[in-house]
């Protein structure tokens, strides 16, 4: 492992959350590049099924000129990481590719921008967008570094989105179990009142769960919610 990646791999065990660790990184590798590329502003984009994303940025302009993207459906990062390849854009004021695109950046005083393909392992699909004020800021040993970080950063990224999964997994299991747990303890306050078993009172519950249409879990809380304040207002009588 390079000694950039160990580095980018600290900077995640040391984040408080995922979010912060991409964004502290976008920041690092902008302020890389800085100096002969001009001002850079750097993000890292997500393309999801709906809308793209940026889920780190190093400046709120690199969020926004990633918008511009989305907006316009077009631009040569969301080309970077759709198509897996490097696009380069020289100059805004006279690039002919993304005309809406372009305008749009040039208004905003971009005049090069670079879209690098970060390498997922068919996780996502995802890009490094790279912005300059300057036209054609990233030649090819600038264009190397910006390529090597984006090498280091796909390892990264891809532990990272495989932890905002496992989060979402542990999320999703954690209200399981709390459903399961409230729906337990409606079925043992009906076993208990009605003295039939743990199948008839989960039957039960289902029943009043559709002639009320409430989702089942939220009928259970509201039961076992109810008990030690007094009998509980919802009926589940066949």
């Amino acid at each position: 492992m390079t000694d950039q990646a160990t580095r980018l791999h600290d900077l995640l065990l040391d984040s408080d959350d995922i979010s912060d660790f991409l964004d502290e990184l976008v920041v690092a590798t902008a302020g890389s590049l800085a100096g002969p590329a001009g001002e850079v502003w750097c993000a890292i984009l997500l393309v999801r099924p709906k809308r793209p994303a940026t889920v780190a940025a190093s400046d709120p302009r690199a969020r926004a000129l990633d918008e511009v993207q989305y907006d316009f459906a077009e631009g040569p990062c969301l080309t970077a990481a759709r198509e897996d390849r490097l696009v380069y854009l020289t100059d805004t004021h006279e690039e002919s590719r993304w005309p809406a695109y372009c305008k749009a950046a040039a208004d905003a005083g971009v005049r090069s921008a670079l879209g690098v393909p970060l390498d997922l392992g068919g996780e996502a699909a995802a890009a490094l967008n790279v912005y300059s004020d300057r036209p054609h800021a990233f030649p090819a040993d600038t264009m190397e570094i910006v390529q090597r970080h984006a090498l280091a950063m796909s390892t990264t990224m891809r532990l990272a989105v495989r932890l905002t999964r496992h989060q979402e997994v542990e999320a999703d299991l954690r209200a399981v179990l709390t459903s399961r747990t409230s729906i337990d303890l409606a079925a043992g306050i009906l076993m208990g009142r009605h003295h039939c078993s743990q199948q008839k009172a989960v039957e039960m519950l289902r029943n009043a769960s559709n002639r009320r249409n409430v989702k089942l879990r939220d009928l259970a809380a509201e039961l076992v919610r109810s008990v030690g304040a007094g009998e509980a207002a919802t009926h589940f009588d066949d």
